[in-house]
């Protein structure tokens, strides 16, 4: 980790997440009744758990409106959500006040070019292996694995581990 990107990672008090392409691996899968399923990867959750764990809040950013993201931010425990909204950046501002912290001390995880103007606000802007060469280009971090692959749990480790509370967090499973 070079030491621009861990001076990044230390100060994040918040990380958000954009869902189709990051939380999942952006497939929308639409039953004939217009339900819409999502699979999302059990070891990002984990992660998120851990990481809320250590102190560090999660957060959900997305343009797309769905009660499946809504439902799986309740397992884990994710309490600033909004959805539905195709100007990110315009949300940004009314997330981070209610999470009450600043783009100085947040991070997002994007995969597609919707979320760069949000990726270049906050402290931290990161992408998942397989995001669109802009969003990659322009991110502090690109993950070695996909959207809805264990990315996000990467990017959780990242940001434990510049804290320096990583080992900590893995202590209890090593034992």
């Amino acid at each position: 980790m070079t030491a621009t990107l861990l001076e990044r990672a230390r100060a994040v008090r918040l990380l958000l997440l954009d869902v189709d392409g990051v939380l999942t691996d952006g497939s929308l899968f639409l039953g004939d009744d217009g339900q819409q399923y999502k699979a999302f990867h059990s070891r990002d959750g984990h992660g998120i758990r851990l990481l809320q764990d250590s102190g560090v809040g999660v957060g959900i950013l997305t343009g797309r409106q769905s009660r499946v993201v809504e439902h799986r931010c309740r397992e884990l425990g994710i309490a600033h959500i909004v959805q539905g909204r195709r100007d990110k950046l315009d949300a940004l501002h009314g997330l981070l006040d209610a999470a009450g912290v600043s783009p100085e001390e947040t991070a997002f995880m994007g995969d597609d070019i919707v979320d760069l103007p949000v990726m270049r606000r906050v402290i931290l802007g990161l992408a998942v292996a397989d995001a669109h060469p802009l969003v990659r280009e322009q991110a502090h971090h690109v993950t070695t694995l996909g959207g809805g692959r264990g990315a996000v749990r990467e990017a959780c480790e990242l940001i434990m581990d510049a804290q320096d509370t990583l080992q900590a967090t893995l202590a209890p499973y090593l034992e």
